[in-house]
């Protein structure tokens, strides 16, 4: 299936990869037409999706069955009023309803909003009338269900409510019965345009209100990096991506690039994380390619993982936040595999990767993917020389890269602030070694100015990571009146080391730093708190540290 889009499947090197990787776009693709129904066609008994859940229930999909099911989807949307251009939000958890949702919502050419069901009324409320949003299909539980109903009253454009059940509260519609009893599906004319906007994903709202990054029908061919030349996946590949169909992982791994590259996605459908579960689903169903971020292999190495079969394990990634090198060295020492680490934002697909044919260094994030024209800029407006900070920009005056976003809905303001002159400011900050491999700093907004140096978080927090005290932290900038700011360090400490907590513990982790990294680095402050804010996607929230810091 990936030779019909681009020049080039396989590639000896980066040089190799620069000169000849190239995405041929065809005119009106359409993902659910194009690679999903071709599937059907090409191979209907080719395994599609293979999902288990925490209860021991499994299931088998094959492309047959996904075309039947989303062209239901699409038929029963139709049916009652959805059609090209409705907001629908989908709070599916890892059900496998998500998958015919979505692809019935391509098909009829609407517009699917994945969601986290761990939004509350008022997060529902702000969805709606920022999106105007038409329907919402969930799980039919509370409190998913319960936050729906509490936010209908100050949502005038949400007209319809559907759940897949089991309990089927009053005002709801039935999405299962309403798929099992659907008319045959006409596939409309004129579905949609490349340039149509396809998805919309609210962003995590690290610094503010979550923004709304629109996706055209583009869009999951940018994802032919992601899967073929960072997950390095095939068509014998049974591939896992961590992440709730809520978030734009979820498009990264679980539905887009596998099945353009000929994958089959294993979903694990479960409630509650453990290290233990999830290491045992992976060997009693052979995954062969797993994704996740740093946290949970930060987890998985605390279990013994030699008790476990992962033997038809091939190749493991790692995003979503940056990679502290300890997590890379300990699971690499108890499995043999090297975790291949990546940069993208929701904004985008994967733009800087480590690749199958790179040795990767620990807590880099690779190198630049061709199918973007990257560059890093200094605050005075060069492109940084190696060893120098600068942000990471793409230039998009030669040609838009495939899977670059559309821009922020109905925000043109805060789109201009980022995007102009054909360049995209990602905001983020990092550096090139002698090798072309980049180096994550931090977010612009959060790397420290101290005494004329700057001082990243991320490298603070990796050497504080390496203290046995250390369970979780966060660096941010306090105010001084001699350096401009010094390092902050708030510390979640490990429980056998909370009675210890007092300056003694504090010049012990200050002085762990200065031996682990630059010795200016250090925090010269140091918080021991019970837990640290996050936003729902489970990101920390630095910018609420350095508000209450402020109090």
């Amino acid at each position: 299936m990936v030779e019909k889009y681009i020049n080039q499947q396989r590639f000896e090197n980066q040089e190799d990869f620069n000169k000849n990787f190239k995405i041929n776009v065809p005119d009106n693709f359409n993902f659910a037409y194009d690679v999903a129904d071709e599937w059907a066609r090409i191979a209907p008994d080719k395994k599609a999706i293979c999902w288990v859940n925490d209860r021991g229930e499994h299931i088998d999909f094959t492309f047959k069955d996904i075309k039947e099911k989303s062209d239901a989807a699409a038929a029963y949307f139709l049916s009652i009023g959805i059609k090209k251009g409705d907001m629908v939000m989908l709070i599916l958890k890892r059900r496998y309803w998500y998958w015919f949702a979505i692809l019935g919502l391509h098909k009829i050419g609407a517009v699917a909003i994945p969601a986290t069901h761990l939004l509350t009324k008022k997060d529902i409320v702000y969805r709606c009338n920022a999106a105007d949003i038409k329907a919402i299909i969930c799980v039919g539980e509370n409190p998913v269900l319960k936050h729906v109903d509490e936010a209908l009253p100050d949502c005038p454009t949400l007209k319809y409510r559907l759940t897949i059940g089991p309990e089927v509260p009053e005002g709801w519609a039935d999405f299962r019965k309403g798929i099992d009893e659907a008319k045959p599906f006409v596939r409309p004319e004129n579905v949609s345009s490349n340039n149509d906007i396809m998805l919309l994903y609210f962003t995590s709202g690290t610094t503010g209100e979550p923004k709304m990054v629109i996706h055209n029908y583009e869009y999951p061919l940018g994802h032919i990096v992601t899967s073929g030349y960072w997950q390095n996946l095939h068509d014998k590949s049974l591939h896992l991506t961590v992440a709730d169909t809520g978030w734009a992982k979820a498009a990264w791994g679980k539905l887009y690039g596998q099945w353009i590259m000929g994958a089959c996605i294993f979903v694990y459908d479960h409630e509650k994380f453990t290290a233990a579960d999830m290491l045992r689903v992976m060997q009693d169903y052979k995954v062969t390619s797993f994704c996740a971020p740093p946290t949970v292999y930060r987890f998985l190495i605390l279990e013994d993982i030699t008790k476990y079969d992962l033997s038809a394990l091939e190749y493991c990634v790692v995003a979503g936040e940056p990679l502290n090198p300890i997590v890379y060295e300990t699971f690499y020492k108890a499995t043999g595999i090297k975790m291949m680490e990546a940069f993208g934002q929701t904004e985008m697909t994967v733009t800087i990767a480590n690749y199958p044919w790179m040795e990767p260094k620990p807590g880099s994030m690779g190198m630049p993917s061709p199918a973007y024209d990257l560059d890093l800029i200094t605050a005075d407006g060069r492109s940084a020389e190696d060893g120098e900070q600068g942000e990471i920009i793409f230039r998009t005056d030669r040609v838009k890269p495939v899977g670059l976003f559309m821009g922020y809905f109905r925000d043109e303001e805060l789109t201009r602030s980022v995007y102009y002159n054909n360049v995209y400011h990602t905001g983020d900050i990092a550096w090139r070694d002698e090798d072309g491999y980049y180096w994550f700093v931090g977010r612009n907004d959060d790397v420290i100015k101290s005494s004329g140096y700057r001082i990243g978080p991320f490298e603070v927090e990796s050497a504080l990571m390496t203290h046995p005290a250390v369970v979780e932290c966060a660096i941010t900038g306090v105010p001084d009146e001699v350096r401009g700011q010094v390092v902050k360090a708030t510390i979640i400490l490990a429980d056998e080391y909370k009675p210890q907590a007092g300056d003694a513990l504090i010049k012990d982790i200050q002085n762990h730093v200065k031996r682990v990294t630059a010795p200016y680095k250090y925090p010269r402050i140091i918080e021991f708190v019970n837990e640290l804010p996050k936003t729902i996607s489970g990101k920390i929230r630095r910018v609420q540290i350095r508000g209450e810091a402020k109090k």
